[in-house]
Formats: structure tokens, sequence, C-alpha cells
């Protein structure tokens, strides 16, 4: 491993200095987090390698939205998709969203600069890393993305001619069907729009975890307190969500919830899951105390774990404006899916992103014989990295 953080820091710290933040050992495996200080604002890269046998390929892994690559693909430490790849064969390389390290109480999170921060500025970030570990290795590489990630690493294929060989996607979403999803095109346009005002109104990044750790902490600290939530806003009864209550219900049944565009499109802000972040279910009874819920797949405590690996947990405006164009198709954002040439394996989830097909039939359609969607029945948006069977039902399907 020794060998390896130093080739990893030279071959980076021909972009920029590097410092290295963390490094770790485990069971066949060793790991060393570097700080790229190529900006003002660090880009942080993880590399994962076996300590037993050397890598056939290069993966790199990309986060969703909100979330770094500790807390998406190495949580829990010690069975997850990063562990997963790795034992298939590759040297796993997660790069995390240069966002994850701003500071939400600090000004400079709201910065003008990062009015920039776009889809077009995460792709160059990850081709700089890409093109650093090529001249380092020579290796050939893959990416995978999960949720906006997914996206991002859609974007990668489609830009450079060099690229992946195969591009695993895990529950993201690309262009609606205008014509057969019209309310799912029409609700991205009015999001889109949303994003659009809130960026001229000078607001550049959005606190994409902060309520949900909020509430996670408060749970923990008193799981029958009253939440102040009106369960009406599932449909329930009177009286309020309990703190634990709420955190279950908002887990389940994201879709319902309100977020920071509400007020200016009068849509949830989860609209586009078909359920939620988690599979799971959630009785109400006349007394809120007795209300009844649980999930199905990921245990609470694996997702607190990933929330707590979080840095700042904040979103760009900029990058959610783009992200919200290609759901729409709009032009202010454009994916060239006839330009992806790399292998496609997407798969999305029954209660998260859902069947949702229309990018990957534009890559197919594009003259791509090697593209293949599916849908998982039964799991959430979160569940196919954090899930206790997500090893036998989900990842395996990456690889084929």
């Amino acid at each position: 491993m020794n060998d390896l953080a130093a080739q990893a820091s030279e071959a980076l710290g021909r972009s920029g200095a590097v410092r290295e933040r963390e490094r770790e050992r485990g069971d066949g495996w060793a790991r060393v987090q570097i700080e790229l200080h190529d900006e003002a604002n660090p880009l942080v890269v993880d590399v994962v390698a076996s300590t037993r046998a050397a890598p056939s390929r290069v993966l790199y892994m990309l986060p969703g939205g909100g979330l770094s690559f500790a807390s998406n693909f190495f949580t829990p430490r010690d069975r997850n998709i990063t562990h997963f790849m790795r034992g298939h064969g590759y040297l796993v390389i997660g790069v995390s969203p240069r966002e994850d390290g701003l500071d939400p109480a600090s000004p400079a999170s709201n910065d003008a600069s990062l009015a920039r921060w776009g889809f077009a500025k995460r792709k160059q970030d990850i081709h700089g890393v890409i093109t650093a570990v090529d001249r380092w290795l020579g290796l050939p590489h893959d990416v995978l993305g999960h949720s906006a990630g997914g996206a991002h690493a859609l974007d990668h294929a489609a830009t450079y001619a060099n690229g992946p060989g195969k591009v695993m996607v895990l529950d993201t979403t690309g262009p609606y069907d205008p014509v057969a999803e019209p309310t799912y095109a029409a609700n991205a346009l009015a999001t889109l729009d949303a994003y659009e005002r809130l960026l001229a109104q000078g607001r550049f990044t959005i606190d994409a975890a902060g309520g949900l750790r909020a509430l996670i902490a408060a749970a923990a600290s008193d799981p029958l307190g009253d939440s102040g939530v009106p369960r009406a806003v599932g449909g329930g009864s009177t009286g309020s969500f309990t703190r634990a209550g709420l955190v279950h219900y908002g887990l389940i049944h994201t879709s319902r919830l309100p977020g920071p565009t509400t007020p200016l499109t009068g849509l949830p802000q989860s609209w586009f899951y078909e359920q939620g972040h988690l599979a799971g279910q959630y009785t109400f009874a006349a007394d809120p105390q007795q209300d009844r819920f649980e999930l199905t797949h990921t245990p609470l405590a694996v997702f607190e774990d990933a929330i707590a690996a979080l840095g700042s947990g904040l979103v760009t405006t900029a990058g959610m404006r783009d992200l919200l164009a290609i759901w729409s198709g709009a032009p202010a954002y454009v994916i060239d899916w006839s330009n992806i040439r790399a292998k496609v394996v997407w798969v999305n989830t029954e209660l998260g992103r859902g069947a949702h097909p229309r990018g990957a039939q534009l890559i197919a359609e594009a003259g791509n014989a090697d593209v293949r969607f599916r849908v998982v029945p039964g799991y959430g948006h979160a569940d196919p990295v954090f899930g206790r069977r997500a090893e036998a039902d989900v990842w395996p399907l990456l690889l084929e």
C-alpha cells in the first residue's frame, strides 16, 4: 500500500499539490484518501486496492448528490459495494464532489463562484483524475455512478472517445419521454425553472442532508418525542409523528415530503421517486406512539452511518439545474446519448427512480447494441448500495 499511496499521490500531484488525509488497512485491502489542491476548494479522491492481487481494471465510483465516496460506497465499512468490486479485480477510485468539502455554516458555501459548479465542472474534475491515473497505471477503466452520479458517469462516457469500457448505473434518471410520460416531463420542466430562479436569486448551494441529519439526531435522543410534523402530510389521522416515526416515514415515503423548491413549483421536492429512499412499511395507528414501521432491506443503523460519513451534505444549485435539464430534455444541459459507445448496464429500483428507460433507449437507438436496463423489484433508491441482500440481488447485475 505504501507504493500505491505514493504512486497515486505522485500521479494526482501533477495537477496540483496533494495532501494525504487518511490511510487504513483491512483484511486484504488498503485505502488512502488524498486531497488534490488544484483549486481553492480541493478535490478528494479515495483509492481502495487489494493487498493480495494486482488489479486488472480501474473502477471510478461517482457518488450521488450531497454524498461522498465514503457515505455512498464505503458504508458499512466491512461489507460494501467497493469491496465487492475490489474482489472482482478492480482498483477502486472514488471521486467525491468538491462541494462535499464546503462548510455549510460559512459564507463561502454560497459564494457566487459556485454558480459555475454544474455538470460541466464536475465532468472536468472527474476527467482530470482519470487522465492522471491513466498516465500512472495505463489500465482500462470503467465507471459506476449512483443517483446523480449515474448521470455523471453517462455524461463522461458520452464526452470522451477513449472513455470507459463499461458504464454501470445505479438508480438514476435519463430524460423523461414527453409523450409516454407527460406528467413526469412537465414536473421536470417546472423543477428546472425553480432551480434557475434560485440561481437568479443568488442561492448557489442547497443543504441536501442537513434536515435529515437533524431528524436522525432528534430521533436518537428522544425517539417517542413529538416531531412537530402533523401526520396529515402522509395521509394519517390527527397528531404529529414521533421523531422516530418521522425518520422512518421520510425514508420510506420520500416522494411525499416537501423540499427547497416546493414553494416555487407546488411539487414535493422528491416527486421523482416512485416511493422513497428505502423500502419499508409504515402503518398509522390512532395514537402516534403506536404507529408501526420497519425497513425492508437497509438497517437504519447503516443509513445513519452513511449520513455520519458525509462531509457538507451540500449540492450545488447549478448541478441540480443541469440534472433537471437532462431529465426534461431542455437545452440548458445536454448529454449526447448517441455518443455513448461503451457497454451500459443500467439498474433502477421499483420504489426509487422506477421504470423510466428512455435514456437507455436513446443509447440503444443510436446503434449501441450492448445496453441493458432493468428494474429491481421491492428496492428503494438507496437500498442497492446499503441493503443486506444487495450483494446477491443487485451488485452481480452490474458485472453481467
